[in-house]
């Protein structure tokens, strides 16, 4: 049986250059890699993050594509792409789910795992 499945890792990165600690403003760029492990097409739709920074406070975000593109991938195809956010700490966590669908229109999910936005100073 066919099978869709789009593996993402994300490589966060801290932008000290782009913060203002003294306005709390802490902004981080993300770079996704997205593989499509399945062995049919597929594309991705639309996307949802939930970021929680370390008081708890969360945001999502939910929109078409990513970085005003809907990629289609055929197996074995990746795409990467770089986008950034801003916490009001020096440190927080971010996960979500791109939403696709394959050429015969059956949807699917790709989880994108937690993984921590962090300041390297403010860990010690």
């Amino acid at each position: 049986m066919s099978q869709a499945e789009f593996t993402c890792t994300v490589v966060p990165q801290f932008l000290e250059e782009q913060s203002n600690p003294a306005q709390r403003e802490y902004v981080f760029a993300y770079t996704v890699t997205i593989v499509n492990s399945g062995s049919v097409t597929g594309q991705l739709i639309g996307r949802h993050w939930v970021i929680t920074d370390a008081t708890d406070s969360t945001q999502e975000v939910r929109g078409l594509g990513v970085i005003g593109q809907q990629p289609t991938l055929k197996p074995g195809e990746r795409f990467e792409y770089t986008s950034w956010t801003r916490l009001e700490t020096p440190h927080g966590i971010m996960q979500g789910t791109f939403y696709c669908v394959t050429e015969d229109v059956t949807t699917f999910e790709a989880p994108i795992a937690p993984f921590s936005l962090a300041r390297a100073q403010s860990l010690h």
